[in-house]
């Protein structure tokens, strides 16, 4: 009796298909790793485009948005832009001790929104009261740095810290009700307070 065809299972397949779906991941690994092997730049070659039209063709209208969000004006010089944030002078201490505080700031919100992630209302209470709340005046030397800052500034700074405060009081509550989005909606009107500053004032 003549054997049959042999039957093809559908395993015998999955050698192809898994080169089938490996197929685009692969490209794509290609053309990243073509173009982190492109050449630099060079201004100086024959032919070479300026630094501003090199930009301005690999994503035309990006400065213009990104001016409007930072307060500077892509209307400046080619290759530059215009700052319009009032600029603060402190003394060169002081201004260090402010950068110092504000990176303490950044890295104070990171930990609020890990604590968060965890559901441990309590730690991100803790750290938004004592290193950005209104307990955190005297650490910052917020009175010594206040009298080198404009009227507005000072609210900027003002606003920030009584909405820390707050932002511990929604943690706190989320921890008995299990309600985050107070929480949540309490760190957005946080940060902002810090945009807001950031975006209308630089420290020269």
């Amino acid at each position: 009796m003549k054997p049959g065809p042999k039957s093809v299972h559908a395993s015998d397949d999955r050698p192809t298909q898994a080169r089938r779906r490996a197929g685009p991941v692969l490209a794509g690994v290609l053309l990243v790793a073509s173009c982190a092997h492109q050449p630099a730049h060079d201004p100086q070659a024959p032919g070479a485009a300026s630094g501003a039209q090199a930009i301005s063709t690999h994503a035309p209208g990006m400065h213009a948005a990104h001016a409007a969000h930072a307060g500077t004006s892509a209307a400046a010089a080619p290759g530059q832009l215009e700052d319009r944030r009032q600029p603060v002078e402190f003394p060169p201490m002081l201004r260090e001790h402010t950068l110092s505080n504000m990176r303490d700031h950044l890295l104070a919100l990171q930990q609020i929104q890990k604590a968060l992630s965890e559901h441990a209302f309590d730690r991100s209470a803790d750290v938004a009261e004592h290193r950005l709340g209104m307990s955190s005046l005297a650490l910052h030397g917020a009175h010594e740095v206040a009298r080198y800052m404009p009227r507005g500034m000072q609210e900027a700074g003002t606003a920030m810290h009584r909405s820390a405060s707050r932002f511990a009081i929604a943690s706190r509550d989320a921890g008995a009700s299990g309600d985050l989005r107070p929480a949540l909606a309490a760190l957005s009107d946080l940060t902002s307070t810090c945009v807001a500053c950031h975006a209308a004032y630089r420290l020269k």
